[in-house]
């Protein structure tokens, strides 16, 4: 039998090759979908809410869509199921919404780590099974009986003890002793029992194995409805603090700081679940009361991205069901940037709750460049004449730069060298002030910042972090600065002058190397806008005068040029002369900023 090979017995499939666990993914994908709703309203565990059946269905789609991805480029033998099985368990791990979609990513890691240059067997679910099994338990804080991770036991027991070696027939054991022990869930978890459901992860479950039996047996096991809450779920009366859901991927870690991380977000809350995926990265996932204790601890274990920071506990009022408050969330992406993130995402981020009982959020901004990355909590408002207690925290490099910025009353941190989100950090911890406001300066990425952002901000204090890419633009936002306003106003203002300057820089090419606008070549000039190089010259002052073209062919009224100390002996006067002769009525400030990287950093407002 050729590896791979899928041999089917009177409709009855032994094996299943990259193409078959596909079908599997999609077959689950299908009955996730169909059941979404069912899953849904099963959830009164570990928190009321109503989303375990959708994000399952999310994480199901993550795996499918990394395995088909996989599935192409791989070769139609048995290497395919073993590329197909570790993409999906991948997939899941980095696409995983909620605990239930974490332990769910951990079953297809289980069949990973499982399928190695062979074919799905039967034995190969019996050891896959087990593994995820192992995986999930070693991932929780807290086991709690009565859950999906009963019944994953019960399914790798029920397959172990199956006599047959056919894949379909040790699949349908599996499925059946889900099933079976799904319906003792309530009997196991006191809140089920008093909902009258059955849990709704395992439920989850169930329909993956069954998935499994239909696509290997052809046709798919009868299951019973499961009674849906027999009241209405509300949230607690008298909630004393708000919970949130917190998730994240973790990568550049190892065993011993992930192990470290799960003791840390189990003393700081519930619901602990920290997975990998064997290939280096970790999904990490905790219910708490302090979002920013649980982002911090992650700092501290690796490189976050994909922050979720989600509000879990609805409302506080017993008359309103669970889920129809506000739910809050701030999501960034591993490539995100500051147009990634939505207008709303400002006031996604969590705070105390605000007087009216509700929670205050920093104002949304109408353009999606103009984001603020922070929340203010109910002490944000001035009172009127009467200067806040704000101060201002800026990324410097260059003496020349940091002399300006400290001029115009911001307090600067040395970015001469790469400047890491612990050092951002501890800088905003030293503030004194109970406001403060961040101009990163192009520093650090957005997903960085924002978990700073989310760590730094406390009882005492309230943090923004403003979307300023350059010093060019850090300069703007602080011409606009304003004490006397409130600082959701005075940060809106200050973004907005950020946002709409427009800025480049210039620099000697100091080796061969491609480029979106060709070949340069070491010595040439280069002018870039933003982060992309734009300009080609044979030097930097030819490179200079086409960039000044290209950032003013749109209008301005200021150039802004900071010089850095390798800049040629007067490149700035020249530069400012050339602008004066070709543009007239544009004002020009020249600098000196004294960074190193940039010879001339330009912002036109």
């Amino acid at each position: 039998m050729a590896e791979g090979s899928e041999v089917t017995v009177s409709g009855v499939r032994e094996v299943m090759d990259g193409t078959a666990l596909l079908r599997w993914g999609r077959t689950c994908l299908a009955g996730l979908a169909h059941r979404r709703e069912e899953i849904n309203a099963l959830n009164v565990f570990p928190v009321p809410d109503s989303d375990t059946g959708t994000n399952l269905l999310a994480t199901m789609r993550a795996a499918v869509e990394a395995g088909e991805a996989a599935g192409a480029r791989a070769n139609a033998d048995g290497s395919a199921a073993r590329a197909v099985a570790v993409a999906m368990a991948h997939g899941a791990t980095v696409g995983a919404r909620g605990n239930s979609g974490i332990i769910l990513s951990q079953v297809l890691r289980g069949v990973a780590d499982v399928v190695d240059g062979g074919p799905f067997t039967g034995d190969s679910l019996r050891a896959a099974l087990a593994r995820a099994s192992g995986l999930v338990r070693e991932a929780l804080s807290v086991p709690i009986e009565g859950t999906i991770l009963t019944v994953l036991d019960r399914a790798t027991a029920a397959a172990a003890r199956c006599p047959d070696q056919e894949l379909a027939n040790v699949a349908l054991a599996a499925a059946d002793g889900a099933a079976e022990a799904l319906g003792d869930t309530p009997f196991q978890l006191g809140v089920l029992g008093q909902a009258g459901v059955v849990d709704a992860g395992a439920r989850g479950l169930v329909v993956l194995l069954d998935s499994l039996v239909t696509v290997t047996r052809g046709e798919a096991p009868t299951r019973p409805e499961y009674p849906r809450p027999s009241a209405a779920r509300n949230a607690p009366a008298c909630a004393a603090e708000p919970r949130y859901e917190v998730m994240y991927l973790l990568a550049d870690s190892d065993e011993r700081r992930v192990a470290a991380l799960r003791a840390r977000l189990g003393e700081l809350g519930d619901s602990v679940v920290v997975v990998g995926d064997g290939l280096g990265s970790w999904s990490a996932h905790v219910h708490c009361a302090d979002a920013g204790a649980a982002v911090e601890a992650g700092i501290a274990a690796g490189v976050l991205s994909r922050i979720r920071i989600e509000n879990v506990l609805r409302t506080s009022h017993p008359d309103v069901q669970a889920g129809s408050g506000d739910s809050v969330t701030a999501e960034v992406g591993e490539r995100a940037n500051w147009a990634d993130l939505d207008p709303g995402a400002t006031s996604g981020l969590p705070t105390r709750p605000g007087r009216e009982g509700g929670f205050a959020g920093s104002a949304p901004t109408a353009d999606t460049n103009h984001a603020v990355v922070g929340v203010l909590g109910p002490g944000a408002a001035a009172t009127p004449g009467v200067p806040a207690d704000r101060g201002i925290l800026a990324v410097v490099a260059g003496a020349g730069a940091a002399a300006l910025f400290e001029d115009a009353g911001a307090v600067v941190l040395a970015g001469d060298e790469p400047v890491t989100a612990a050092a951002l950090l501890a800088a905003i911890r030293r503030m004194p002030n109970r406001e403060v406001l961040v101009l990163p300066n192009g520093a650090l990425p957005a997903h960085e910042l924002v978990a700073v952002g989310v760590a730094a901000r406390d009882a005492r204090r309230d943090v923004l972090l403003l979307p300023s890419a350059s010093m060019v633009q850090g300069l703007a936002a602080l011409a606009v600065h304003d004490r006397g306003r409130i600082a959701v106003d005075d940060a809106f203002a200050m973004s907005e002058a950020a946002a709409t300057t427009r800025w480049g820089s210039l620099r000697a090419a100091t080796e061969r190397a491609l480029t979106m606008v060709g070949t340069c070549e070491p010595g040439d000039g280069l002018g870039l806008a933003g982060h992309d190089v734009v300009v080609i010259e044979r030097d930097v002052r030819a490179a200079g005068r086409t960039l000044l073209d290209r950032l003013l062919a749109f209008g301005g009224e200021l150039v802004t040029l900071l010089v850095g100390a390798a800049a040629p002996e007067g490149l700035g006067d020249e530069l400012a002369r050339y602008v004066e002769q070709n543009f007239p009525g544009v004002e020009v400030i020249v600098y000196s900023g004294g960074q190193h990287g940039d010879s001339v950093q330009i912002g036109v407002e």
